[in-house]
């Protein structure tokens, strides 16, 4: 007997050896990875790759990827510092603070593209600057991205308005507000003290093209990006279901940052080593949230954005990934976002225009801390304000009168301002995104607001179309956030200034007290003194309720452990060019 069973043992140890065998056959006869791939996801079709056009987030983080600027925030520095980019060091400031004079980096050159001679990118000039910046300008091409130097630029305005009614701009006319002084120097000149400029020429609006490329191109130009950067696309369609990007073989000598915060000290090791380390780049445009998280689980995708997805809800448990994932070799990343989502009043609207107790009441009527639970499982923060923690100007002891749950008083407004339990009212439509977890934050907005008998039709759109709605002050209500461009609640601030009106998130309230109270306090270097008026705008927009703030949500994302120097922030664009893919333990 005893030896019957070591015979059993025996045989099933020699079965046991031959499956290992025969998986280990298996794995090392399939392919292994040889080319630096990474793969990231985009959750809204890209709209545009034209820098002067491209106002939205999905389309930024696209258009950085080939195109740069003067500056950029340092990668691995908190708080937050520009850093020269194509400049060569910061810019020389006149002692008014009005002109700021910048040495442009040599040697860098444009992509090879058919728009140059023989195909070969050229060197970028000082002049390459003072074409974008007149493009911003141009009255023919209605640049979305102007915003970011009407009426802060000298002879600008003046220039743009001078051809207003022409078949062309003369691109070839001097003008005192932006000009190159020689091959490599570049002076601007502003029309006032303006604190926020050098943040704004970190942005995408003032990224620099070629003249050639766009003449070249024409009408198509958007569609063949020809930039500095580290990556090239060869050509773009709107209707693309992925992007691919190749490395750009005659990208300047770049190097991964020596200094970082304590937090990204162990990224040092790839400190002065050549960008960009990856080979290649595909992006797919994944609107849903399932989609997107099926791929990542087959390996499919690197590093996906979980932040508005309801699957952060089953994989992070107080504030930990789920250990089934941690095992897999998947890392959980939860940072800072300075974000604010809103459920907007289209203030052009007959409806909401002059009737602010109809505001008041609706947004009463908005249960923020249910939202929260049941869309972010009480991670975010339940939004008083339009300005996120982390700025000037946000107060943690600030309620907002009208920021609280109150179905009786919301009743009350609402009778007031002549619709006594909703009688008389037309059903509102709730303009939202694509996808189905907006669809539901669609509903439970809808819920809420037939408490009081208001009632809400939620309309589905795909991104591009929900923004040209809300351009074109097309929708009643619609749900959106807007993510800081800069670290300054100026950038939250300028959403309702009147001369900013039809644009940011479309509130369209234009009210001539604001916008005095507002240019006093943006006039304003930092100090105590601007964030005393910055709290006072807070409150005028509370009383005003053009928008119901709901929450400011954490970033959230998770990455495969084959991903290094991966770190977020909202002001990073263009970062794919510092990540590396590990080989082997992806082959592994």
């Amino acid at each position: 007997m005893h030896m019957k069973n070591l015979i059993r043992i025996a045989a099933l140890i020699l079965m046991l050896l031959a499956l290992w065998a025969y998986l280990k056959s298996k794995k090392d006869s399939s392919p292994k990875v040889t080319e630096k791939v990474l793969y990231t996801a985009n959750e809204a079709q890209i709209k545009t790759l034209d820098p002067a056009q491209a106002e939205d987030h999905y389309s930024n983080r696209e258009v950085a990827k080939v195109y740069e600027g003067l500056l950029e925030f340092h990668y691995l520095k908190k708080p937050f510092e520009l850093t020269p980019n194509l400049a060569e060091e910061m810019p020389e400031v006149s002692a008014d603070q009005l002109v700021y004079t910048f040495k442009i980096r040599r040697g860098v050159k444009f992509h090879d593209n058919p728009c140059f001679p023989n195909g070969k990118g050229r060197e970028l000039t000082a002049h390459d600057f003072v074409y974008s910046f007149k493009r911003l300008a141009d009255p023919k091409l209605q640049a979305k991205n102007f915003w970011l130097i009407n009426n802060n630029l000298k002879e600008v305005n003046a220039w743009r308005e001078r051809y207003a009614d022409a078949i062309q701009a003369n691109y070839d006319e001097e003008i005192e507000g932006v000009k190159a002084i020689d091959r490599y120097t570049l002076q601007f000149t502003l029309t006032r003290p303006n604190p926020q400029f050098l943040y704004f020429l970190g942005m995408s609006g003032c990224y620099v093209v070629p003249r050639e490329a766009v003449e070249h191109y024409g009408m198509e130009f958007t569609n063949h990006p020809v930039g500095t950067g580290a990556f090239m696309l060869e050509a773009f369609n709107p209707q693309d279901s992925k992007l691919v990007y190749r490395k750009n073989p005659t990208f300047r000598d770049k190097r991964f940052p020596s200094e970082s915060i304590e937090e990204y000290k162990h990224m040092l090791a790839y400190a002065g080593k050549q960008l960009p380390f990856v080979d290649k780049i595909v992006t797919y445009i994944l609107t849903e949230a399932q989609p997107k998280w099926l791929k990542f689980k087959k390996g499919d995708l690197d590093i996906i954005d979980i932040t508005k997805d309801k699957i952060a809800l089953d994989v992070v448990r107080n504030g930990e990934l789920i250990p089934d994932l941690k095992e897999k070799g998947i890392n959980l990343y939860s940072v800072a976002e300075l974000s604010t989502t809103y459920v907007v009043m289209n203030c052009a609207n007959p409806l909401f225009k002059d009737n602010l107790k109809l505001r008041q009441a609706m947004a009463l009527a908005f249960d923020k801390e249910g939202y929260n639970k049941l869309f972010h499982n009480n991670t975010a923060v339940v939004a008083q304000s339009t300005v996120p923690p982390g700025l000037a100007g946000y107060r943690e002891d600030y309620i907002n009168p009208y920021g609280i749950y109150d179905i009786e008083k919301a009743k009350q407004y609402l009778a007031e301002a002549g619709y006594p339990e909703g009688k008389g009212l037309p059903e509102l439509t709730l303009d939202a995104g694509p996808d189905a977890e907006l669809r539901l934050k669609g509903e439970f907005f809808q819920k809420c607001m037939a408490k009081i008998g208001v009632r809400i039709k939620v309309v589905g759109n795909i991104f591009p179309e929900l923004i040209k709605k809300i351009n074109n002050q097309a929708t009643m209500l619609h749900s959106i956030s807007w993510s800081a461009d800069y670290p300054d609640a100026q950038n939250f601030f300028m959403l309702l200034y009147g001369p900013y009106q039809p644009g940011g998130i479309g509130s369209n309230l234009n009210d001539s007290a604001y916008d005095a109270l507002y240019e006093k306090a943006v006039a304003m270097l930092d100090s105590p003194e601007r964030t005393r008026l910055y709290e006072q705008l807070n409150e005028m927009i509370a009383e005003k309720t053009p928008f119901i703030c709901t929450v400011h949500f954490p970033h959230t994302g998770l990455q495969h452990g084959w991903v290094k120097n991966y770190c977020w922030s909202n002001f990073h664009y263009g970062t794919e060019q510092y990540f590396d893919i590990d080989l082997e333990q992806k082959n592994n």
